[in-house]
């Protein structure tokens, strides 16, 4: 396995640095959401939280498998510790280039029978030269992202024509319990209220900026995965008076929004060009006895 790191780099990450708006508010910290990606992967029982991610990546995986055809280069936007490539095999992904912020994710990745090549780089910055990649994978990582639409456009930029993007991230919904519980609370002791939660995507949003990143051909569906937190202290008491379960358990609800788009090519279908239908839709329930004159 070869690694190389961001700073050997630096000179093509600079070419797709355009891409990210300068100019919009930032967010997330993105050097902290380093050091914690790189703190919670050097914990000895790290997998221990990897519940949700590994269920993810195994949901994104089983949508690569429906795509039908084999990919000679694959690329893992924010990869973690590589959670989607566990379920996915050579005969599907020949080849696989991890990337993620944080270097100790990188060195403590789960291990594939997938040749994989490891790049420290930031889903901000992506250090490849445009149309390289038949497929590029994203598993619960955007969500952190700043600039959502620079990095579309650069996944866009790296994959080849007829290339595909399939991903997932966090939706709007997530911890909605938790949200609610939070700011209820806060009305009643406080007067008003602030945002306790990062803020996420929704699913209304994410449609469009796959088409203004160039994408086309355009699926997106939404997914819940509900976890079952044992008590109080995992959460807090609002949560459990409000949504506990009989068993005493907190429910916290995470939406997955899953997205599938492709990059144009002129082998693709394409819609009938307007006024070329030769039936009216006013005609629709008349087809069957049409057919059967016929």
């Amino acid at each position: 396995m070869m690694n190389v790191s961001v700073k050997s780099l630096r000179g093509v990450s600079r070419t797709w640095r355009s891409f990210s708006s300068r100019q919009g508010m930032n967010v997330f910290d993105r050097s902290m959401k380093r050091r914690q990606k790189d703190w919670a992967s050097s914990l000895l029982d790290s997998s221990k939280y990897d519940y949700l991610r590994e269920e993810v990546g195994s949901r994104v995986a089983d949508r690569v498998y429906d795509v039908a055809r084999t990919f000679p280069l694959a690329l893992d936007v924010g990869c973690g510790r590589s959670h989607i490539a566990e379920h996915l095999s050579k005969e599907v992904v020949e080849r696989l280039f991890l990337t993620d912020i944080s270097s100790s994710s990188l060195r403590n990745r789960k291990k594939s029978d997938i040749p994989a090549q490891c790049v420290m780089a930031d889903e901000e910055f992506l250090p490849f030269k445009e149309n390289t990649f038949d497929l590029v994978l994203s598993s619960l990582s955007m969500h952190w992202i700043n600039d959502l639409p620079g990095a579309l456009r650069q996944i866009h930029q790296v994959l080849k024509p007829d290339g595909v993007f399939i991903g997932a991230m966090v939706g709007g919904e997530t911890l909605y319990e938790l949200r609610c519980s939070l700011q209820l609370a806060e009305l009643e002791r406080e007067g008003g209220f602030a945002p306790h939660i990062s803020p996420y995507t929704a699913v209304t949003d994410l449609g469009n900026l796959l088409g203004q990143a160039g994408f086309n051909m355009l699926t997106v569906d939404i997914d819940e995965v509900q976890v079952n937190y044992p008590g109080m202290l995992e959460v807090m008491r609002d949560l459990q008076e409000m949504y506990g379960n009989e068993d005493g358990s907190v429910p916290a609800t995470f939406q997955i929004l899953y997205m599938i788009g492709w990059k144009p090519h002129d082998s693709q279908a394409k819609p009938a060009k307007r006024g070329s239908a030769n039936v009216s839709f006013a005609d629709l329930s008349k087809i069957g006895k049409l057919q059967s004159d016929q």
